[in-house]
């Protein structure tokens, strides 16, 4: 069966969904290359999520153009001497049209060089024995091929700083750099229809629309996930979604974790690191925080923490010395390494995410929170963040802590939430919390009250009124 995701892969910039501002940015760069000149920077890095259009954008360039792709992505063998071989001579020689003519790059006649995946610079199997695939060089290979070449390159990456880090850090400056964000769910329920148009399947909008949620952004997920319900079936309805489940990252990682504490199956742990779709070094985060779990017979967790110990050390390694052949070993001690560690069985466990990483995200929230109050408040006294920081805020939080009355006016003035409340009241306990809280609620009960009091008033005085005027009323009527 075809694969959809390449069947209705867009063609040209014009099909792609979302973006449009990323995607002019890149066209505007490659109009420079187009009219015969050289650009500042000759090359681009398109960064953002798995599957939201960046490969799809840059072949569209191409074919928008007419250049020649000349792509590597993480598969392939991505040494320096392959990158030199494939990438840099493809960049610094002519090209030829699609039928042979030899075309000079000032008269339009452009490749252009693709480099897939180049914050995963490790090769992940070897094919071809007594071959070094290792990315030792890499980086240094392809900033030598931006800075000398005469032909446009982008650079696609998921995690931007893992290519910009260390010895990447000349990446910033001589590229530019267009952050690609999530699809909106709209553009890909237009998507998702147009492929069951042309594939005669029958669904209906909330059945797409719920689709398309559950794939969090991801084009190609949502493509994939449609494909596979419509295996044996041209009607689909919201029942069916249930095969899916949601697109659960954490969910992926546990049965990841039943792998490696659970089986000995050493070729599938070996395939495991390359199929996850987690960077090694939170998986081995993920390992650690739950071996104690797992391995309860003493010499097991011994023979455990061991194991990822050492994976760590080489871990370190590749991230001081950019040697990337040491990722294998990592890998191997991370996953069959903790896997050959136990002798001793236990029932099924339940997993728990990295504490580290909860701390991380609480931190990260409340760090969130802190700017959202600060916007507020300089909102309200018509004054820069870095003052309400500096002088504001401090008197606020004595006051909070100091005067309910104050904190509750105050908080129902602003309609600050509970948490820039509790923000704003720092380390006080609860019960200050609660009591700002219901003060603010008894004098909110006390302020309808006495609007309905002076509604109950106004409706008695205007039923006086009406009865005053049909007495007068009545009085004209005899007159006459």
């Amino acid at each position: 069966m075809e694969d959809w995701a390449e069947k209705y892969r867009p063609k040209g910039l014009a099909e792609l969904l979302g973006n449009d501002r990323s995607i002019t940015t890149l066209r505007n760069w490659a109009r420079i290359w187009q009219n015969g000149k050289t650009p500042a920077k000759r090359a681009v890095i398109l960064s953002g999520k798995p599957g939201i259009g960046k490969t799809s954008c840059a072949h569209a360039l191409a074919h928008d153009l007419h250049w020649i792709p000349i792509e590597l992505n993480a598969s392939d063998s991505r040494n320096a001497s392959i990158i030199r071989r494939i990438a840099t001579s493809g960049a610094l020689h002519e090209s030829f049209d699609a039928t042979g003519n030899y075309i000079k790059s000032n008269q339009g006649g452009r490749k252009l060089i693709i480099l897939d995946e180049a914050d995963n610079l490790y090769e992940k199997s070897a094919k071809t024995e007594g071959t070094d695939f290792s990315d030792r060089g890499g980086k240094k290979a392809i900033l030598e091929t931006i800075k000398n070449s005469n032909q446009p390159i982008i650079l696609i990456v998921n995690d931007y700083y893992k290519l910009t880090k260390g010895s990447g850090e000349s990446f910033k400056n001589l590229c530019i750099t267009i952050q690609f964000y999530e699809v909106g769910v709209t553009s890909i329920v237009g998507l998702l229809k147009h492929i069951c148009r042309s594939e005669n399947i029958v669904a209906d909008s909330n059945t797409l629309r719920t689709l398309a949620e559950r794939c969090k952004g991801d084009v190609r997920s949502a493509i994939n996930d449609l494909q596979a319900l419509s295996i044996n079936t041209t009607q689909l309805d919201i029942q069916d979604l249930d095969v899916l489940g949601y697109r659960d990252r954490e969910k992926i990682i546990f049965d990841a974790l039943r792998d490696i504490f659970k089986t000995r199956d050493l070729k599938k742990l070996r395939d495991l690191s390359i199929s996850l779709d987690v960077p090694p070094e939170i998986m081995l985060l993920w390992i650690v925080e739950n071996i104690p779990r797992e391995y309860e017979h003493i010499k097991d967790l011994a023979n455990g923490l061991e194991a990822v110990s050492k994976a760590d050390i080489f871990f370190g390694r590749v991230y001081r010395r950019q040697y990337y052949g040491y990722w294998s070993y990592a890998n191997d001690l991370m996953n069959c390494g903790v896997s050959l560690a136990k002798n001793h069985y236990s029932k099924n466990m339940r997993y728990y995410p990295p504490s580290w990483l909860k701390l991380k995200r609480s931190q990260k929230s409340e760090q969130i929170l802190v700017e959202e109050l600060l916007k507020k408040l300089s909102s309200y006294f018509h004054v820069s963040n870095k003052k309400t920081n500096e002088q504001i805020l401090p008197h606020l939080r004595l006051l909070f802590n100091k005067n309910i009355e104050f904190a509750a006016r105050f908080s129902r003035n602003l309609k600050l939430t509970e948490s820039e409340i509790k923000t704003l009241l720092g380390q006080s306990d609860e019960q200050l919390l609660k009591n700002i809280l219901q003060w603010s609620e008894n004098q909110q009960i006390a302020q309808q009250s006495i609007k309905t009091q002076i509604n109950d008033d106004n409706i008695e005085n205007d039923q006086d009124n009406k009865e005053v005027k049909e007495k007068q009323e009545i009085r004209q009527e005899r007159l006459f």
